[in-house]
């Protein structure tokens, strides 16, 4: 957006663009264990696990490994997994579980990770600011809630938050940067890709509903105009010229393969009214609704005469 200031001097405020975004925290835990094994667990968000001493043994999907000290790994939501440590290897361990929707965490799939100095820095300024703002007990695994001190420190959470997304976007810039430049173009294109896919299929699921981009927007936790650019840059279309198509072409086949009325086909795919459909039928096909069931139904199948 443009703004001209009493001196007609022009400025332009760009809206800023977020990778990835951290919607929840969920627990922070610092370990210093001995000997154990815990059980399997698997939950709906993603869990970073860093040794900072010792070697932790985690299986996944049944094959076990081993996360030594200065590596970290991610474990995505409802991944299953085990993580046990035998007394003579007794490591300290990190651990943080999050919620984040952005499509971004797909790159940390998978993915077990040497941390560099630069970056283990910000794995202790969480839990140093995690020990102002929470009472969190120390090695309590059975922890569920972190419950607040009573006088946290000022915009702690905000600070913590701001600290995994550092974390996290460092690490990807240094993945994609250590094996090639073109990589980070290509794992750009295939993020946008995927999310105008989840777009696509959340449209898909609701041909029969009125949705706004802000219902998208709120599902898929993206900025409205992040949205609104990606799929036109993936598809060369907007949102709803897209929705509107899918609705058209489930209408006309409708219209050719059932006894549905205008009114009803209109009702069924939200149309504010029959007249309303009629005229964005009209606009997308180049024909009127009844125009085109009349031409499909006059339409006879080829006959084929064979030839003596």
């Amino acid at each position: 957006m443009w703004y001209t200031d009493s001196m007609t001097h022009t400025y332009y405020r760009h809206k800023l663009e977020n990778l990835l975004v951290i919607n929840k925290l969920v627990t922070i835990h610092y370990f210093e264990y001995g000997a154990f094994e815990e059980h399997g667990e698997s939950h709906d968000f993603w869990e970073l696990v860093y040794v900072d001493r010792g070697t932790l043994a985690f299986t996944v999907d049944g094959q076990e490994q081993y996360l030594r000290e200065g590596e970290i790994l991610f474990h995505k939501p409802n991944e299953y997994h085990v993580h046990t440590a035998k007394r003579e290897l007794s490591p300290d361990i990190f651990i943080i579980s999050f919620e984040c929707k952005s499509e971004a965490m797909r790159f940390f799939e998978g993915q077990q990770i040497r941390l560099g100095k630069d970056l283990s820095r910000y794995i202790y300024k969480i839990i140093e600011e995690s020990r102002k703002v929470f009472d969190i007990p120390r090695s309590d695994p059975e922890m569920k809630k972190m419950p607040l001190r009573s006088r946290p420190s000022l915009g702690g959470q905000q600070i913590i938050k701001n600290l995994l997304e550092l974390l996290l976007i460092h690490i990807m810039r240094d993945e994609v940067e250590r094996n090639d430049t073109e990589s980070v173009f290509l794992m750009k294109e295939e993020i946008d890709n995927h999310l105008s896919n989840r777009i696509k299929e959340y449209l898909g699921a609701h041909l029969c509903e009125s949705i706004s981009i802000a219902d998208i927007s709120k599902t898929l936790n993206y900025n409205k105009s992040y949205l609104f650019r990606q799929f036109k840059i993936s598809t060369g279309r907007t949102i709803m010229s897209y929705f509107i198509s899918m609705k058209i072409e489930c209408a006309k086949k409708d219209l050719r393969d059932t006894d549905l009325s205008i009114t009803e086909i209109a009702s069924k795919y939200a149309f504010d009214t029959p007249n309303y459909f009629s005229k964005v039928f009209k606009r997308v096909t180049g024909e009127s609704p009844l125009e085109y069931r009349k031409r499909k139904s006059n339409k006879k199948p080829l006959r084929f005469v064979a030839r003596e």
